[in-house]
C-alpha cells in the first residue's frame, strides 16, 4: 500500500475522490455547489468576451442564458415546462417568480423569453465576472437596503418597459427561501407594472426538496416542474390597487406551488 502511494499519488488520490464522492452525501453537495460556482464564473468570462463589442445591451442576456443551458444535463435534472404558450407575446411585461436558491437560474434559462431581463440584487454587481457579465446583459441592480434608491430604480424601468420593448424578471420574496412555501410578496414587481401598464406573468418552480436541500447538505438527479400561469393584466389600474393585486398574485402562485409540488396543507408528502 505505501509503495502504491509513493509510486502513484495521484491515482490514489483519484480513487480516494470517487469512493467519497459515491457514499458521502455532503461531500458530493460540496463538489457539485463548487462545480456549479467555477462553471458560473467562468462561463461568465466568455459571455463578458463576446458580450464588449456590443456593450450593455439586453441582447447580450442570450448569451449568459446559453451558458447556463448544458448545467442541467450535468447535474440530472429533468425539467419539465407547463403554460409556455401564457409567453407567447411580443409586448412587454413583468415576470414574477419564486425564489428557492441559486440553481433557480438553471431552470429560468427554459423559460426566460427573449429581450428579458432579471432584477437582482445590488451585490451581484460585486461578484466577479457574474456581475460583470450580468451588468453587460442589461440586469436591474436594486439595493433592498435603500428602499428609495429602490423605488426610484424601478420608476425609472417602469418607464423605459414600453420605450425600448423589453420584458423584466423579478422574483418578489426578495430572497432565497428554503421553507417549502412562499415568503411574503414586496410590492416593487407590481408597482412597477401598474405604473407601466404592461401585464404580469407568475411562473411557479416545484419544490426542489426531492433532489436538492441546502439544510441537510443533499444534491442528487431529480425532477422540477415550472408552472407559467396566465397573464394577469394591470390595465386601468392604479398604485391603491398595488395590495390586492399582489396578494391575488402570490395567493395563486402559492396553490400552484403546492400543487406542482405535491404537497397537502404546505407540507411535502
Amino acid at each position: 500500500m505505501e509503495l502504491f502511494l509513493l509510486h502513484y499519488p495521484f491515482t490514489f488520490l483519484f480513487i480516494a475522490f470517487l469512493i467519497l464522492y459515491q457514499v458521502n452525501p455532503a461531500f458530493r453537495f460540496f463538489c457539485k455547489k463548487t462545480f456549479y460556482k467555477l462553471w458560473v464564473f467562468t462561463l461568465s468570462f466568455l459571455v463578458i468576451m463576446i458580450s464588449i463589442p456590443r456593450g450593455r445591451d439586453v441582447e447580450n442576456m442570450k448569451f449568459l442564458r446559453m451558458s447556463f443551458l448544458p448545467l442541467k444535463y450535468i447535474f440530472g435534472l429533468k425539467i419539465v415546462v407547463k403554460g409556455k404558450e401564457n409567453l407567447r407575446t411580443e409586448k412587454p411585461f413583468v415576470l414574477v417568480m419564486n425564489h428557492q436558491s441559486s440553481l433557480d437560474i438553471i431552470l429560468v434559462t427554459e423559460i426566460l423569453p427573449s429581450r428579458c431581463v432579471p432584477a437582482v440584487k445590488k451585490k451581484v454587481l460585486y461578484m466577479g465576472t457574474f456581475g460583470l457579465a450580468c451588468w453587460l446583459s442589461g440586469a436591474i441592480f436594486i439595493d433592498h437596503k435603500k428602499t428609495e434608491e429602490s423605488v426610484v430604480t424601478l420608476t425609472e424601468v417602469a418607464h423605459a418597459l414600453r420605450k425600448e420593448n423589453f420584458c423584466v424578471l423579478i422574483c418578489p420574496e426578495g430572497t432565497r427561501n428554503h421553507g417549502g412555501s412562499m415568503l411574503p410578496f414586496k410590492h416593487g414587481a407590481f408597482h412597477m407594472a401598474v405604473k407601466a401598464q404592461v401585464p404580469i406573468i407568475p411562473v411557479v418552480i416545484s419544490s426542489y426538496h426531492s433532489f436538492y436541500s441546502h439544510k441537510e447538505k443533499r444534491f442528487t438527479r431529480g425532477k422540477s416542474i415550472i408552472q407559467i400561469l396566465p397573464k394577469v393584466e394591470t390595465f386601468s389600474l392604479g398604485p391603491g390597487d398595488v395590495p390586492k393585486l399582489t396578494k391575488q398574485v402570490r395567493d395563486s402562485m402559492l396553490t400552484t406551488y403546492q400543487g406542482i409540488s405535491g404537497m397537502t396543507n404546505g407540507e411535502s408528502h
